[in-house]
């Protein structure tokens, strides 16, 4: 008897161009205030530190929401669904531009990342429907290309415009792009594109499922571990290195440039080497960059060529991620995808708040030391996590 593969190198559906866009704007408003980071602190007169509870807020309320809203929109057309969010994106930042005070912007930001909580979740639950089994795992790291290309493009240009003509500009272009990006969604995703609803044997299968939790406590701790220093690298180059304006702009476009080319190559490689080992490696080129942190102090070129393994995992690691978990169980998809977030999220919320605490003592070039730490603990974590899946596909198979 013979088995028939089906083809993994069919064309994807043009929808999930459409869905890459929208996390390309998603991604380039959540690391629109990384890159403005220091120009908000000079123009609301506020600490760094006190900026950088705009990153913590917006995560927990991402973090927190993602699960929540994943059972709230459970019945709706995705089409309906993710216009909706990116539209919601629009508003809110074109009206967190217009904050007159650092205490208006704060729940305004809060408001505005409802969106990021629900497009990116139900995006990535969407792909199971547009393709077939065999071109999911490619499917999935495609549609998270788009946080690569915010990346390379959306942050450094946020940065560039922050630092030339102030971050209310960063903000306003993000909500512009939000309006293109919810038109196109609209004409490409097609009607009736509703993932199974999420019952509460569902969410009992989830989280009850030690591989599955294991697996997203992974992306928690991986998280957790890059914010720590990721979300104040426009004030640590500038303290150790000068940079500002138009160099803060191109080392974002370094790291992002490298950041996509991982992502890329990931996305051709997943389904050969499988999802749990592109993870692995993902983990481990961040922890070789945190490892040799201290050479990059020497210089902007020093400093340029530390930052290649981490960002060639960075973004990586996260569409890897997303594949495991679907991979792990396509019929949890919705419930694992929306925790998988929130864990992204919420490891964005842990590592922005203990980086904020660092640097308010003083601390800011210790801050990569905490993040290889808990990197390394994300490595052996990932191993346990297939170690535990193995055992229990064994097990299955024996019974």
């Amino acid at each position: 008897m013979t088995t028939t593969i089906p083809p993994t190198d069919k064309a994807l559906p043009r929808s999930l161009w459409a869905l890459m866009m929208g996390n390309f704007v998603i991604g380039t408003g959540v690391m629109v205030v990384p890159g403005t980071l220091n120009d908000i602190s000079t123009s609301l007169n506020v600490s760094i530190p006190q900026a950088g509870q705009l990153i913590t807020a917006a995560a927990i309320l991402m973090g927190l929401g993602a699960p929540a809203f994943a059972t709230l929109v459970a019945g709706w057309d995705r089409r309906r669904l993710l216009t909706l969010s990116l539209v919601w994106y629009a508003l809110l930042t074109g009206i967190c531009a217009l904050a007159p005070n650092y205490a208006t912007l704060l729940p305004l930001r809060v408001l505005a990342v409802i969106a990021p909580a629900v497009f990116t979740p139900q995006a990535a639950a969407s792909v199971g429907l547009l393709v077939s089994p065999a071109q999911r795992g490619r499917a999935i790291t495609f549609v998270f290309l788009g946080w690569s290309v915010a990346s390379v493009m959306g942050m450094p240009l946020s940065a560039w415009i922050g630092g030339t003509l102030g971050w209310r500009w960063a903000f306003g272009l993000v909500a512009a792009m939000s309006v293109v990006s919810a038109a196109w969604v609209w004409r490409e995703m097609p009607n009736g594109i509703r993932p199974a609803a999420l019952s509460r044997q569902a969410w009992g299968q989830t989280l009850g499922s030690a591989p599955l939790m294991l697996a997203v406590g992974v992306t928690l701790l991986s998280a957790f571990g890059q914010f720590t220093l990721f979300s104040y690298f426009a004030p640590y180059f500038f303290q150790t290195l000068g940079l500002g304006g138009g160099a803060l702009s191109l080392m974002f476009l370094w790291f992002g440039a490298f950041g996509l080319a991982g992502n890329v190559g990931l996305s051709r490689w997943i389904d050969r080497i499988g999802a749990p080992r592109a993870v692995l490696l993902t983990l481990g080129a961040m922890v070789l960059t945190l490892l040799l942190w201290p050479l990059g102090q020497a210089g902007i070129w020093q400093q340029a060529l530390v930052l290649v393994p981490w960002a060639l995992g960075c973004f990586a690691c996260n569409s890897a991620q997303q594949a495991r978990l679907v991979h792990l169980s396509p019929a949890l998809a919705p419930a694992t995808v929306a925790l998988n977030t929130s864990a992204m999220y919420g490891g964005q919320a842990l590592g922005a708040a203990l980086g904020g605490i660092l640097i308010a003592q003083g601390h800011m070039l210790r801050l990569h030391q905490v993040g290889l730490v808990v990197l390394i603990l994300a490595m052996a974590l990932s191993v346990w996590a297939a170690r535990k899946d193995r055992g229990q596909r064994l097990g299955a198979v024996r019974a």
